[in-house]
């Protein structure tokens, strides 16, 4: 059969310059392309010891580390399924993805271990290893010693690479499976769209265990085989500074926010930058506006979710334009209206794509995923957009009920569930609002139930912060005597959207 690991794509770009530097950083030590290969290759060797067969997948709930990386690429090295979680989620959203996920192996923070423990035993997972964000654990200490190199297992296009959990609209979420051609086919589109090259410099300072910070942002650079600043997190001080050895930054629209509040961004600053991106969440035209007159630069906004990798994006050459997310990529798109049917340009739909990038199904939902694809093959993206009559692809709503704050997809009705979980709570009902630095913000409504008199909004807030991430977290709670409903009982979340943001401005 015809190898179609994704690790031999950036495998052949490593070993052409193993001794040049593929990651440094002010927290971190300078790795070569040959200490990506090594330890990878040592990792693969410990996951494949501790019986973790092809297919299998590998649950990790890690900081952000060089390490980090080099495991999810022993992962496809060892023909793995590598299964990445939001280090904000807490012990409840754990206990779902791991027994739902069934994995061979699960990576956390030596801090969590007990806790984590407790999880993977329930589970019936034979293997808990830990690493934590400077690259020590134990995943690191029993490689160590293991041979630096690895004869890569060979995967077929449609086998799976990942699976990426997304918050669902009933309250249980969803595994996007990703096959290692999903993952080749968005990364070559991608590197020859943006025009990367081996001169290129990534500035990193998304998370990793997200599409946008993992596959986008790394697949880019490895296919090119540059060189990544690897920065922990986001400050605005660090990448400013950073900036004038770098040559691309991807970010979310709140970080862009934030360096046009720094006074040391400057046109200077940039001087070296060749692309800004954007993406994960809508930017702001006023922000996007502002950006071109302090910089010179042109943010390049694209459009992209879990379940496909980029779907949309702007020219790199050409014009940019605010508020739209340019041309589809190597997939094919479509509007249509409520009843399928193919719309006019301008006018309002609902796009659904197909193409190589479009991903195999939800894990373990054959259900789920034969509702979100048409009988052509056509994935229901639940993105209301419209063409302009140039081409040009905007974003204009949400058909799913789906808030994105600070770049992170939150689905009201998994906190729903919690809140009306509390006693006292009779119904909730969750909303976003807009948010000058999130861009949205969680808010929720709640109506007491008959023993719920004495509630009050930081109780609610207090009860679900230690089940949800911080993010899921409602940064205000409304207590009303019922929820807004139409004549077919759905509640109007948009009454209760602009009540929220009366109430904020009052």
């Amino acid at each position: 059969m015809t190898d179609s690991n994704l690790y031999r794509l950036f495998e052949t770009r490593f070993a052409r310059q193993p001794d040049a530097i593929a990651f440094e950083g002010p927290e971190i030590r300078p790795y070569t392309f040959r200490d990506v290969m090594e330890g990878s290759a040592r990792i693969a060797h410990l996951l494949a010891s501790e019986g973790a067969k092809p297919g299998d997948r590998v649950a990790v709930q890690v900081g952000k580390s060089v390490e980090a990386v080099l495991l999810y690429l022993a992962c496809l090295r060892a023909g793995l399924v590598y299964l990445p979680l939001n280090t904000a989620y807490k012990s409840a959203e754990l206990d779902y993805f791991i027994s739902d996920s069934e994995p061979a192996v699960v990576v956390c923070d030596p801090a969590h271990e007990s806790e984590v423990g407790e999880i993977v035993a329930k589970a019936g997972v034979k293997t808990l290893l830990t690493l934590d964000e400077s690259g020590n654990g134990t995943l690191i200490e029993r490689s160590a010693g293991l041979p630096a190199t690895f004869e890569t297992v060979a995967r077929e296009k449609d086998d799976l690479a990942a699976i990426l959990y997304t918050s669902g609209t009933t309250g249980r979420s969803k595994g996007a499976m990703l096959s290692h051609d999903n993952l080749a086919s968005n990364a070559i589109t991608l590197h020859r769209h943006w025009q990367f090259h081996p001169g290129d410099v990534l500035l990193h300072a998304l998370p990793i265990f997200h599409v946008h910070g993992l596959f986008v942002a790394l697949h880019c650079v490895f296919l090119a085989g540059g060189k990544v600043i690897f920065l922990k997190k986001f400050d605005s001080a660090d990448v400013i500074r950073h900036f004038p050895a770098s040559t691309v930054f991807m970010a979310v629209p709140t970080f862009y926010v934030r360096l046009l509040a720094d006074p040391a961004f400057t046109r200077d600053a940039c001087r070296n930058m060749r692309l800004f991106t954007s993406g994960s969440a809508p930017l702001l035209e006023e922000t996007f506006n502002a950006f071109t007159a302090r910089t010179g630069h042109v943010i390049l906004e694209r459009y992209g979710m879990t379940e496909a990798g980029m779907i949309t994006s702007n020219p790199y050459d050409g014009l940019r334009k605010a508020g739209t997310v340019g041309f589809a990529l190597d997939n094919e798109a479509r509007i249509v209206d409520d009843a399928g049917r193919v719309v006019a340009d301008g006018e309002i739909g609902i796009l659904e794509i197909r193409g190589p990038n479009v991903f195999k199904g939800y894990w373990r939902m054959p259900e789920k995923t034969a509702e979100e694809f048409r009988p052509d093959g056509f994935f229901i993206t639940g993105d209301m957009t419209c063409r302009d009559e140039d081409g040009y692809y905007r974003i204009v709503g949400r058909a799913k009920d789906l808030i994105i704050s600070g770049g992170y997809n939150v689905y009201p009705k998994e906190i729903e569930s919690f809140i009306d979980e509390i006693p006292g709570v009779g119904e909730s009902a969750v909303v976003g609002v807009p948010h000058p630095d999130f861009g949205e913000a969680v808010v929720a409504f709640v109506v007491p139930g008959t023993d719920g008199e004495t509630l009050t909004a930081a109780e609610v807030i207090a009860t679900i912060k230690d089940k949800i991430a911080n993010f899921k977290v409602p940064k205000a709670v409304y207590f009303v005597p019922e929820l807004p409903r139409n004549t077919m009982g759905k509640v109007q979340k948009n009454q209760l959207r602009d009540q929220a943001i009366s109430a904020a401005k009052a």
